[in-house]
């Protein structure tokens, strides 16, 4: 497997990931890789995160979007 290096890490940076790594007991190396796995990898939501994302953001649901358009055509 291919290695990579990352020069000039802030001093600040890599106490934060090795803290970060001590927490989910788990070594830099593979905080490092669950960091680069999860930043290339596409996030799935459960319906739960999803219906709670779309109420946080106000997002009408299908019956709601239907009732705003038959009042919008009906204020007509």
């Amino acid at each position: 497997m291919p290695d990579i290096s990352i020069k000039n890490v802030p001093l600040e940076v890599l106490d934060q990931l090795k803290t970060q790594a001590k927490k989910n007991h788990r070594s830099l190396q593979g905080e490092l890789m669950t960091i680069l796995e999860g930043a290339v990898q596409p996030r799935r939501l459960t319906l739960e995160q999803l219906y709670s994302r779309v109420t946080e953001l106000g997002l009408r649901t299908g019956s709601e979007s239907v009732e705003f358009v038959r009042e919008d055509r009906d204020a007509r």
